[in-house]
Order: C-alpha cells, then sequence, then structure tokens
C-alpha cells in the first residue's frame, strides 16, 4: 500500500488531498497544528492504517517530526499543502508573524522536500502547494505572494532534476478556493464572498485537476481552473509590471475588493 503524507491537512485543500488519496488507496497521515480535527478526519478516512502528527511546522522541532516519520514509514508521496498568510500592511504586521509564514510557506517545505527526496524512489511524487499569486503577487500579502514564487521556481527546478530519477515534482497553483484562507488571512473581516463564482474553486475542484495531473505527469507547474490559467497566460502579457501590480492591488485587498 502506497503511503502518502499531507501537511496542513486539517481543513480546505489538505484536508481533501487526504479524503480523495484514502479514496484511491493511499495510506495517508495526516499533518497539522490541530490535533482534534486531525482526529475528526482520521475517522472520516475510508480504508485502514492511516494516522496523524500534531506539529506546528513553524517550529523547527515540529518539522524535525515531520521528517522524523517520513524515515520511520518510506513516503510514496508528499503533499507539501501547509501554508498561511495575513492581509494587512507589511510595515504595520509584527515582523515575528512574517517570519512566521516564511517559515512555513518556504522553511519546512524546503526542508521536507529535501527529505522526502532523499528517501524517493522511481514512481514516486512531491507536490508542493504554489499559488497564482506567483505570477500574479498581490501587494497586499507581500511576503505571502513572495513565498510562492519561491514556491513555483523551486518546484520547477527540482522536476528538471528528479526526472532521470523517475521522481515527479508538481508545483500546484490554486486561485481562490472555497476555504477558510481568506477569512484567517483578514482576521475575519472577510471571507470572500463577493468574488465572482467564476474565480473561485472548491477544495474538490483543485484536488481532482492536481490527482489527475499527477498522473500524466507532463509538466512542473499545474494551474487550477480555467479562469486561472486565462489569468495567468494573459494579464502579464496585456498589462505592463506597473499596471498589473495596480490592479493586483485593487483585487487583493479586502477592504476594496473582497
Amino acid at each position: 500500500m502506497k503511503h502518502a503524507l499531507v501537511t496542513g491537512a486539517s481543513s480546505g485543500i489538505g484536508r481533501e488531498f487526504a479524503l480523495q488519496l484514502a479514496r484511491r488507496g493511499y495510506r495517508v497521515t495526516a499533518v497539522a497544528r490541530r490535533e482534534p480535527l486531525l482526529r475528526e478526519l482520521l475517522s472520516a478516512l475510508p480504508g485502514e492504517g492511516h494516522d496523524y502528527l500534531a506539529a506546528d511546522l513553524a517550529d523547527p522541532a515540529g518539522v524535525a517530526a515531520v521528517a522524523a516519520r517520513m524515515q520511520d514509514a518510506r513516503c510514496h508521496l508528499l503533499i507539501n499543502n501547509a501554508g498561511y498568510s495575513v492581509l494587512q500592511p507589511f510595515y504595520q504586521s509584527g515582523l515575528a508573524l512574517q517570519q512566521d509564514i516564511l517559515a512555513v510557506n518556504c522553511g519546512a517545505l524546503l526542508t521536507l522536500s529535501h527529505h522526502f527526496l532523499g528517501q524517493a524512489q522511481p514512481g514516486d511524487a512531491l507536490v508542493n502547494l504554489s499559488s497564482i499569486v506567483a505570477d500574479l503577487p498581490t501587494p497586499a500579502q507581500p511576503v505571502y505572494s513572495a513565498s510562492k514564487a519561491f514556491i513555483a521556481s523551486f518546484s520547477e527546478c527540482l522536476w528538471q532534476e528528479q526526472r532521470d530519477r523517475g521522481v515527479y515534482v508538481m508545483g500546484l497553483c490554486p486561485g481562490v478556493t472555497e476555504t477558510g484562507f481568506i477569512q484567517t488571512a483578514t482576521g475575519g473581516e472577510s471571507a470572500g464572498e463577493s468574488l465572482p463564482a467564476a474565480l473561485t474553486q472548491t477544495p474538490a475542484e483543485v484536488v481532482s485537476e492536481a490527482l489527475a495531473a499527477l498522473e500524466k505527469r507532463h509538466k512542473p507547474i499545474v494551474v487550477t481552473g480555467w479562469a486561472n490559467r486565462l489569468m495567468v497566460a494573459l494579464m502579464p502579457r496585456v498589462l505592463s509590471r506597473f499596471r498589473l501590480l495596480r490592479t493586483l492591488a485593487v483585487i487583493g485587498d479586502p477592504e476594496r475588493a473582497l
């Protein structure tokens, strides 16, 4: 039985990855901070042999615990999904908070990717959660946008590096998804209700597209949703960088657009 480890599995896209992978016969190890939600997830997973690990990936000890779990039980698929943001001016935000975002989004992902690839064998796969903000940076969340650009570039390079080993690496780039992300990032001020339905996907839609691409293993970057693919393809070409940033400053500002 193949073993998949999913970080940020207690809600949203991570939870959906755990559910869909379990339905496909994977034994899932779910990782997140909130143990009660992990226990609830485990009871919902079909199949047997699933487990969970409560770990804070902003804490080096938490990252080390996840890496140790991969050493104890060989991992065939790693979903680096954990990540978060805040929507507030960078200079007004606490520096420690911004450093934590970078630690979770980039530092933990880098460390776990290194441990995973060190034990990976032909046929195994690594999926790193990036975002369309890798190409469409939102000034309202500069550290998050920069972290997702890092993840996309990092994943592309690993995709090329690992091809001869038979190990597939994907940078997954969803757009706005029906999770608690916006509500958490805005401190409860918005849940993104005013965003057009055409720009919003469900976690199930995102994960279904990701797993379909995982079966094909054709390309390093997978953008989910036709509207997101259209925006990523056209906006940087149609708009100058100046106009692009001005436009995204409005779209990504919860007080003006959400």
